[in-house]
This record gives structure tokens, C-alpha cells and sequence, in this order.
């Protein structure tokens, strides 16, 4: 019964896609992904028999697709729509960018003293974070048919406690209706303790951690060391849960962004390595942005926003958690059922190094 339901939406995520209008964008992303994820040639050439573009389709992007493993038959199915579009106007091209200023490495004792500083930093983030309260907002999406085209679940605003280092869920509205549910009980994926403990576990001596200086970068408009990291299976602490029955404990890898001028970790991208074939989730990856907010008269460095993304079968979903209106602790602090809009892009966007004069 349980894979009847999954077909099922699964037809129905591939029937609002083939209804759809897709930008040229969107097709190469369509097209790219399913390459990734090997659907069969003949589905994806049926899917797009379905779709209108609202740009003309260029030969090139047809070479290039193709060359990228596109099969004979969706190459068919894009010649069908290069014909089909010939009509409609060229997309608009981007702005030229004049190329970013070429900014000399760090040597590796440098980049090494900067990583031992950033480990202390790490070791002691949770021992300097004042006792706070704020809204913890998630919205979580699927994509049946995992296709990155993606259609809302539903959003869980909630209320977080942090005291004497320890947090607190309470689950508030669901889809902006008050409920009472314990935030354990809600269903689905659920994410907890971002407040340092995926970034301790990083930098403990314990995990053996191997880390390489990987570019600079600007992010939120500092400029930032960027690092790439691995932990080893062995080495791991972090787990994936299934269901409550399941349980995996998965090396992972990533990038560690340090602001250059405080040593302060600003984001953290992590993916698994290693889930056994046997696992249901087969594909974990989470990305944890750090910014300034501000309690009492204090500024702190603060959990801002972590997306999730994880694979089940073909099925992908999503969890994009934004944590806002941070404030002192209250034991009887109330939030409002109003979910707060989305953070802006330009916030969470990586741009390329500036000079130094800059």
C-alpha cells in the first residue's frame, strides 16, 4: 500500500511538472538533475512532450546538454521544443562581470594558524552564548517525483529556548494555526541543535579531522577563508535517524567559511559519506549559516538559517529553518502565530573575494 501511495505522488509531481512553463533555466536544471539521478531516457523525453518554454531553446544548450548525458530520445524530445519555441524570444543574456581581482593565497602556516584559532573559538562557542529565546520557523518541501521541483509541505513556527547551554522546542502554529502538538510528535523531518554542536564536533581533536585551505570568498559582505573538511566514519558522532527504528552514524565532508578578520565560523556545509545501500535515506547533505544578532546590547554570532535536503527512493525533501527575532530569555515569553517572510537571498548568496581595499 505504502508503494502505491509513493507512485502515486509520484505521477502527480511529474503531471504539475509536464503542465507547466518552464524558463530555459529550469529546463537545464530539469534536464541535469535527472541526468544525476539517472531517470530513464524514455520518461524524461515523455516529460518534456508535456512542457512549453517561455524562451527560445538554442542548439547550443542542446550540444551542451547532450554532452552532459543527455539521451537520444529527450535530445528528440528538445528538438521538439527548439522547433516548438522558434517563435518566442531570445532569453535575456546576463550582464557582463568584469573578472574578480586575482587575491594570493594564504601560506599554509598561515592558513593552518588561522584554522587553531578558529578550533578554539569553536571548542568555546557554546560557553559564551547568553541564555535567549527566539522564533525557529521551518518550512519543509518534498519533491515526489525528485526532480528539484519542489511543492510545500507545510511550515512549523516555534518557539526555542536556550538555557544554561541547553535547547528547548515548543511548536506554536502549524501553517499559522495555534496547536499544542509536543514538537517531537509533528511528523516528518525535523531538525535540532544547530547552537554549536555539528561545529564542535568538527573541530574536537577527537574526530581527526583533515582540513584544507580551499579559496577566499565574501559572504554577507565579509571577506572569508574558505576550508574544506572530512571527517572519517570511525571518527563520526553524527547520526541519521529513520523513523525511530533506523540508525546510521555516517562519515561526512564539507566547506567551513571563517570570517578573515574575527575568526568567526560563519557557515558550515555538510554531506554524508558512506550511508549504507541498505539505509531508506540515502542522501543527507545541511548547510548552517552564522550572522550577528543582537540581545540586549550585546551582539553575538548566531544561528541564522540551515536548509536540509535529503533522498528517500526518488523522492527529495526539503527543510529550510530560519531562526528570528532573537531576544533575553523569559520563561514566560510568548511568540507570535505570525510566521515571519523568508530571509532575502542577498543574505545568504556567496559572492566573489574583494581587494582588500575595499
Amino acid at each position: 500500500m505504502r508503494n502505491r501511495a509513493v507512485l502515486l505522488l509520484l505521477a502527480a509531481g511529474l503531471s504539475l511538472l509536464a503542465q507547466a512553463t518552464l524558463t530555459l533555466d529550469q529546463l537545464v536544471s530539469f534536464i541535469t538533475s535527472s541526468i544525476r539521478l539517472k531517470h530513464p531516457d524514455r520518461k524524461v523525453a515523455d516529460y518534456l512532450r508535456g512542457v512549453k518554454l517561455s524562451n527560445r531553446l538554442s542548439e547550443r544548450t542542446i550540444i551542451e546538454l547532450q554532452a552532459a548525458g543527455a539521451g537520444p530520445r529527450t535530445v528528440e524530445a528538445l528538438r521538439a521544443l527548439q522547433a516548438a519555441s522558434s517563435s518566442l524570444p531570445e532569453p535575456r543574456a546576463a550582464s557582463p562581470q568584469a573578472a574578480a581581482p586575482e587575491i594570493p593565497a594564504p601560506s599554509p602556516a598561515e592558513w593552518k594558524k588561522v584554522l587553531e584559532d578558529t578550533r578554539e573559538y569553536a571548542l568555546d562557542y557554546t560557553h559564551q552564548l547568553p541564555d535567549f529565546i527566539c522564533t525557529q520557523v521551518t518550512r519543509r518541501y518534498v519533491d515526489p517525483a525528485g526532480l528539484e521541483f519542489w511543492q510545500a509541505e507545510d511550515t512549523l513556527t516555534a518557539r526555542l529556548s536556550y538555557f544554561e547551554q541547553k535547547e528547548d522546542y515548543k511548536l506554536v502554529s502549524v501553517n499559522g494555526r495555534y496547536t499544542d502538538m509536543p514538537y517531537q510528535a509533528v511528523g516528518g523531518a525535523i531538525s535540532q541543535g544547530e547552537f554549536g554542536s555539528m561545529m564542535r564536533e568538527i573541530f574536537e581533536r577527537s574526530s581527526e579531522t583533515t582540513f584544507r585551505w580551499e579559496r577566499w570568498a565574501t559572504l554577507r559582505g565579509r571577506r572569508m577563508h574558505v576550508f574544506t573538511y572530512k571527517v572519517e566514519q570511525a571518527r563520526s558522532k553524527w547520526t541519521i535517524e529513520y523513523e525511530k527504528r533506523n540508525r546510521v552514524t555516517p562519515g561526512y565532508h564539507g566547506l567551513i567559511y571563517v570570517d578573515q578578520e574575527t575568526g568567526m565560523v560563519t557557515r558550515i556545509t555538510l554531506e554524508a559519506d558512506g550511508v549504507p545501500p541498505s539505509f531508506p535515506i540515502q542522501q543527507v547533505s545541511s548547510t548552517l549559516d552564522y550572522d550577528y544578532a543582537e540581545i540586549g546590547e550585546q551582539k553575538h554570532m548566531l544561528p541564522l538559517r540551515a536548509v536540509m535536503r535529503m533522498r528517500e527512493a526518488r523522492a527529495l525533501f526539503k527543510n529550510e529553518v530560519e531562526f528570528r527575532l532573537y531576544r533575553k530569555f523569559a520563561a514566560d515569553a510568548t511568540i507570535s502565530f505570525e510566521t515571519p517572510e523568508p530571509l532575502p537571498e542577498e543574505q545568504l548568496t556567496e559572492q566573489p573575494p574583494r581587494p582588500q581595499e575595499e
